[in-house]
């Protein structure tokens, strides 16, 4: 997967300022310095100049500010699936996850400036290309080459504004490059207004970019199938909830942008010699830490690390995964992502997503998986132990590829979109039980086993879940919960089943106290009873003893609430700190939403923080 890497490389000999990028220094987060000492004018003279300007374009989605790190593990999190780094709120990372922050964060503010100088450098390209010579009238090949571009740059454009958007609501949205002089004074620009312009951008790119089999050699690069995956997914966006200060609410014209999802996955799911779903999850996602292409081309649009830098690579294998503590084979990473216990017993006991999607095992410096308890246990798609070759060492990237978007998803999006206009048609239960039944090894009727999907408040339950299961870890359920109106709900809901898990309550009066392991001599930890059934009375022989439901104790419970409160499980009670889910969320607060970064309000007076900050 290095090709993406090789396509980005040319950057550093790249000129996308001149005049153009030089922008006065106090709006950092529209400035684009120069990497070169070419005028705008003498890099879009050429296809080639033209193509190093896109490659600018989509160098920002790389690194630790983007979807290296921050983007892809810090924002996502705390929500009823994945928490992030345990801790008390601390003005950095955990004042993230435990919604608490703060604008002077440089974790937020630097990734608000490295997306708005990607979408500087798409406005650059989006405006250059269409006025080259060759764009309407060169040779076929360059005049193929430059529409593509700029189908490309619209969809990078989108990309970066939908990032924007959904973590911090109405910003600032400019849609051509900046200049010097111009008035810098930008208000806050309505979401929906913006949204509206991005999708009309991205039928237009559709017509510009070629299908991936007639897009040459392989590489990260936009295809067709991406654009019209990314417009349903920003027409869901449109035609969902968001946060107006204290209150969610809805836009009235929200089917429309429904039937444009619709449309969208209609059309992906009739070229599904395009893109199709990988008969396997676990292929899947080895792909991509085995760094090679998966046949089913599932994975439609994915940001392409490598070079190991905070630049150009991610940490991802490294931030989050299990918890390797100095390996000789497979060195360390951090397992700062950890899972809320209740999804773990989200999955149907024969789900094989599951294990794929958490992880119940460490991997000491013995080299031998070993078990973990049930409140340390890992989110698993992106490990540092299925790296091909294996790397020692303490080194922070692993060249892991961030997928944005695959092919599940327009399943259940034309799912979604189909069942809100039409109802649980048999098209819409088909698409959802195409992803579910994949977890179940093509068992169809296993899949089904207690789904109601008969109504169409049924299946949209049905569907809520689904998603659930299908893209844990993959940054996508927190802003899920929000378009559909159901954060508040169902954090409150995982928290409530946290407690019931504590005391032994239904559904979770059969899960053990303990859980038992054995260490082989080579391959993976080895459970030697069910995550089912209750513990025995003594330890078995041979095997070592881990706290499972006994680690969701009243500390546990505590931390998932505002520091200063308490919990009682049994005879226990203890205070909060704050260290867990979501400890400081309270509703009605506006934290749903991040603050804008307080250096970019000093600079710009005609915009306003976000409710709550």
């Amino acid at each position: 997967m290095k090709s993406a890497l090789i396509f980005r490389t040319a950057l550093a000999g790249l000129a996308l300022a001149g005049s153009t990028g030089a922008l006065v220094s106090c709006q950092d987060y529209l400035n684009v310095e120069p990497v070169a000492l070419n005028t705008t004018a003498y890099t879009f003279s050429t296809v080639a100049g033209a193509t190093a300007a896109v490659i600018g374009a989509y160098d920002p989605l790389s690194g630790d500010q983007s979807y290296g790190t921050r983007v892809s593990m810090y924002f996502p999190y705390d929500s009823d699936e994945m928490i992030g780094s345990s801790g008390a709120a601390d003005g950095a990372r955990r004042s993230i996850a435990r919604y608490k922050s703060l604008a002077t964060n440089t974790e937020i503010t630097n990734p608000w400036n490295t997306l708005y100088q990607g979408v500087e450098r798409a406005n650059i390209c989006i405006q250059q290309i269409p006025q080259m010579a060759a764009y309407n009238s060169g040779p076929a090949a360059d005049t193929a080459a430059l529409h593509r571009l700029h189908g490309e740059a619209l969809t990078l454009r989108a990309q970066y504004y939908l990032e924007l958007i959904r973590n911090w609501g109405d910003v600032p949205a400019q849609f051509t490059p900046s200049v010097s002089g111009q008035d810098f004074n930008l208000p806050n620009a309505d979401r929906n207004a913006t949204l509206t312009k991005l999708i009309a951008d991205l039928l237009e790119a559709e017509k510009l970019v070629p299908w991936r089999t007639r897009a040459g050699a392989a590489s990260e690069r936009i295809t067709k199938g991406a654009v019209k995956a990314l417009r349903a997914r920003l027409a869901l966006y449109r035609g969902g909830y968001s946060l107006k200060d204290a209150q969610m609410t809805r836009p009235s014209d929200y089917l429309e942008y429904y039937r444009i999802a619709r449309e969208e996955c209609a059309g992906l799911l009739a070229n599904r010699g395009e893109h199709t779903l990988n008969a396997s999850f676990l292929e899947l996602f080895k792909s991509i830490n085995e760094q090679r292409p998966e046949a089913a081309n599932e994975i439609m649009f994915q940001v392409g690390m490598g070079g190991s830098t905070a630049v150009s690579d991610s940490k991802l294998g490294y931030y989050n995964g299990p918890r390797l503590n100095a390996s000789p084979i497979y060195g360390s990473t951090q397992g700062a992502v950890t899972v809320v216990p209740t999804y773990f017993y989200a999955f149907d006991s024969l789900d094989a997503r599951r294990d794929v999607t958490i992880t119940t095992y460490s991997i000491p410096a013995t080299n031998f998986q070993t078990g973990v308890a049930l409140g340390a246990i890992t989110d698993g798609k992106f490990r540092r132990d299925w790296h091909n070759p294996a790397i020692p060492g303490t080194g922070n990237y692993l060249g892991y590829n961030w997928p944005i978007i695959r092919f599940a998803d327009v399943l259940l999006m034309f799912a979604e979109a189909e069942n809100e206009l039409s109802g649980p048609t048999t098209a819409a239960q088909n698409a959802l039980l195409e992803v579910r039944t994949r977890g179940f090894g093509g068992n169809r009727t296993r899949a089904l086993a207690g789904l109601d999907l008969s109504s169409k408040a049924g299946f949209f339950n049905a569907l809520v879940n689904e998603r659930y299961l299908e893209f844990g870890g993959e940054g996508i359920r927190k802003y899920d919960l929000l378009r559909w109106n159901l954060f508040e709900a169902k954090l409150a809901e995982a928290k409530a089943n946290l407690l019931k898990l504590a005391l032994n309550q239904s559904p979770y009066q059969t899960v053990p106290q303990y859980m038992y392991f054995r260490t082989p001599a080579a391959g993976n930890v080895q459970w030697a009873r069910s995550f089912y059934r209750p513990s025995p009375a003594a330890t078995p022989a041979g095997t070592t003893r881990v706290n499972w439901r006994q680690a969701i104790d009243a500390a546990y419970i505590a931390n998932t609430r505002p520091t200063g409160s308490s919990a009682t499980v049994g005879t226990v009670t203890a205070a909060s700190t704050g260290t867990g889910l979501a400890a400081e969320y309270v509703p009605g607060q506006g934290k749903e939403l991040l603050p804008i970064p307080q250096s970019t309000l000093a600079a710009d007076p005609a915009l306003k923080q976000n409710f709550g900050y």
